[in-house]
């Protein structure tokens, strides 16, 4: 602002100093103008190839590869590794790009949705199948942007025990973190999904109920989805299925069909972090 500049001015005339924003707070007003910039498709028909992309809102350890691989197994359902596409941004780098962008009508939270749309719709249709599955667990810190790029995207919430959770995230790095550290950052995952459920429609699946009746489970699935449910979902083993890292899972992938999860962990065994959300998610007796 003009009076701001004048202020500076006048304070390096006669003191040699000049006030100047803040780190945070121009971090801060940068956040706010760039969720302000983010808006629906301009012309949906020309701005989005995909049509009702699936996204499994999920925390990390959840069983959303050994969900991948069952909804892969389908002859309509294209569910690839986990894609990242939020990580890709669109950069303006000069004024005349920037002038250039506005003239069509874009901002850069238009322009990376238009590169998001074409990454995965190309993705799908490499595959031949109709509809994409993208399981980032991280989308769920950007659940309303994604609502938001694809207005009929549809939604799984993959929920599983907060404790098994967290036993599972330190068990897949003990030497990176110990339990009490995994158990904070899992719950970081697993309160972005409670908001992404709390805020969107969709179907919510539980990890147990998958592994301990997948045929129910699966059904229930391609009912929401509107597809037919095609038995092949219950034997999916696959050669270029990804084994690495998967822990609890890796035998499940392995033997090309879903087997029954580890016990749920009793009342004594649930870290206190964890309380707030085993209620909310109902794994307390009594407690929804």
């Amino acid at each position: 602002m003009k009076w701001q500049r004048r202020i500076n001015k006048a304070l390096v005339a006669y003191t040699g100093y000049q006030l100047k924003r803040s780190g945070k707070q121009k971090k801060a007003e940068s956040a706010k103008a760039n969720r302000d910039a983010i808006r629906p498709a301009a012309d949906p028909e020309s701005d989005r190839l995909l049509v009702a992309p699936v996204f499994i809102m999920c925390p990390v350890r959840s069983g959303s590869t050994l969900l991948r691989s069952v909804l892969n197994a389908h002859s309509q359902l294209h569910a690839p590794h986990e894609l990242h596409v939020r990580r890709l941004t669109v950069g303006l780098g000069t004024r005349l790009a920037r002038q250039a962008m506005t003239e069509l009508g874009h901002n850069q939270a238009d322009l990376e949705h238009l590169l998001w749309d074409r990454v995965l719709h190309r993705e799908l249709s490499r595959s031949g199948k109709r509809y994409i599955v993208e399981k980032t667990p991280a989308n769920a810190f950007v659940h309303e942007r994604i609502a938001t790029c694809w207005p009929d995207a549809r939604f799984i919430f993959l929920l599983r025990h907060p404790a098994s959770i967290a036993a599972s995230w330190y068990e897949a790095d003990p030497h990176k973190r110990n339990r009490e550290e995994a158990a904070a950052d899992a719950l970081r995952y697993m309160k972005a999904v409670h908001r992404a459920r709390k805020a969107l429609p969709g179907l919510t699946v539980h990890y147990e109920n998958l592994t301990a009746d997948p045929e129910h489970q699966t059904q229930a699935i391609c009912d929401f989805l509107g597809i037919e449910w095609e038995p092949s979902m219950l034997q999916y083993g696959r050669p270029d299925v990804i084994r690495k890292g998967l822990g609890d899972w890796k035998d499940k992938i392995a033997s090309g069909s879903v087997q029954p999860g580890r016990g749920v962990p009793a009342p004594e065994e649930i870290p206190e972090v964890l309380t707030p959300m085993c209620e909310a998610w109902g794994y307390l007796p009594g407690r929804t």
